[in-house]
């Protein structure tokens, strides 16, 4: 192959919204008011599925001429922006919780339904009991409604196992998506995502520690299982500060990241923690005390919030503008999971702007450059920066913003979903506008 002979061009958008042009790893308030765009602009990827050359339309082509392209896509009258990066999500389960959105619209708490036999121990019970095959079906059909919805980078979790055979279980489904669908994965072992019935607190810590943290990285040295980061639900009830610190620290000294829920239905000093521990990223924080947030400033343990959940729940939602103001990296995720059935990031997008006071332009920092770093993927993920993994997405629309404006209306936006320069997702039927 030689090196004038390319895998896509994608020529003369309106706007090719790079977010960051000098290979930053993150941004925060200030770097996300105004993120670096080129109007009418082309966007090179090479055979390496890597990007190769951005810049304007003009000096592009001139630069390239006589070059071969596998494939070229005019985006006149189009808008590019970098994939988009999920950096929060349970989607391996069975069993749906439909049922329990009338209790919750009744008025009936989080943890009222969880008390109930509801909540993560309904999915426990159906996910345990459900063969590989089940789990990955729904697995895969989840994650290509995400890619069609502009998600290029999801994080996924286990934790509806909480014990050793079904979190195993769950990991291979989450290593057999990454082998067979184009969508990049960033796996988590969440264990800790409830204490299991009929075990105390300090006998789950026990297991994890023991036995299942033991066990997974026999796995992963032996090449059969890949997992990035640890997580514990870190709550009243559910696994407390001390347990919390010994799972999370048992999964940093095995390589893993840390990236957790914390401070989501009370003030449990969960940022604090996670600040002494170098966390990549904390998320939920709808509790977050005001100390909290500077230690995650200091440390760089970015914020991943959640504006699905709030809005769902009907709790308060994160408190965004401080966090930004204090200079916190702040992320987005769906939190998609039964209780949370969202999965899309044009819509996250928009409810964070709306209940988290958040701009359109740091909205999409936040689902970019910022997701990719709490995953660690933003030296490879989150901007149109050349050298960086060549996903994006083009959006049937003159300007960029329409993607978190039109509430909902992803689905009639978004033209091509592109991974590594390939087309995975082509929507004939976008409209014009």
């Amino acid at each position: 192959m030689s090196a004038s002979s390319f895998r896509l061009l994608v020529k003369n958008a309106t706007q090719v919204v790079l977010v960051c042009r000098n290979g930053e790893e993150y941004l925060t308030r200030d770097g996300m008011q105004t993120l670096a765009v080129v109007e009418n602009g082309s966007v090179l990827i090479g055979h390496d599925g890597l990007i190769k050359a951005v810049g304007p339309a003009d000096i592009i082509e001139s630069q390239f001429k006589g070059a071969k392209f596998d494939n070229v896509l005019d985006a006149s009258g189009m808008c590019v922006i970098p994939g988009l990066v999920d950096a929060h999500t349970h989607p391996v389960w069975a069993g749906d919780r439909v049922h329990e959105f009338a209790m919750k619209l009744a008025g009936a708490t989080y943890m009222e339904v969880h008390e109930a036999g509801g909540g993560i121990h309904f999915t426990v019970a159906h996910t345990r009991s459900a063969t590989e095959r089940q789990l990955l079906d729904g697995l895969q059909s989840r994650l290509e409604r995400m890619m069609r919805a502009g998600t290029t980078l999801v994080e996924c979790k286990s934790g509806y196992g909480l014990e050793l055979d079904t979190e195993l279980k769950m990991l291979r489904v989450i290593n057999s998506a990454r082998n067979s669908l184009p969508i990049g994965i960033s796996a988590t072992y969440c264990g800790a995502h409830a204490v299991p019935k009929g075990k105390t607190m300090e006998e789950a810590t026990q297991d994890i520690v023991a036995v299942q943290l033991p066990k997974i990285k026999t796995q992963i040295a032996s090449g059969e299982l890949q997992v990035d980061n640890i997580d514990v639900f870190c709550e009243k009830g559910v696994f407390d500060l001390n347990s919390t610190r010994c799972i999370l620290k048992a999964g940093k000294d095995m390589g893993l990241n840390i990236n957790f829920h914390g401070d989501e239905l009370h003030p449990m000093n969960s940022a604090h923690l996670g600040a002494e521990l170098g966390a990549l990223a904390i998320s939920h924080l709808e509790e977050v005390t005001d100390d909290g947030i500077t230690a995650m400033a200091k440390a760089k343990t970015s914020a991943v919030l959640l504006p699905t959940t709030a809005y769902i729940l009907r709790l308060s939602p994160p408190r965004a503008r401080d966090m930004l103001d204090a200079g916190v990296i702040v992320a987005l995720g769906s939190d998609f999971n039964p209780n949370a059935y969202c999965c899309s990031m044009p819509m996250v997008m928009h409810l964070a702007c709306v209940l988290m006071k958040m701009s359109m332009p740091e909205a999409l920092a936040a689902s970019t450059i910022n997701a990719a770093y709490a995953l660690n993927r933003s030296q490879t993920h989150g901007s149109l920066e050349i050298g960086k993994q060549g996903d994006l997405v083009i959006i049937n629309a003159p300007r960029w913003e329409h993607l978190v404006y039109q509430f909902g209306g992803h689905q009639e936006l978004i033209r091509y979903v592109i991974i590594k320069g390939e087309i995975v997702y082509e929507n004939d039927k976008v409209l014009n506008l």
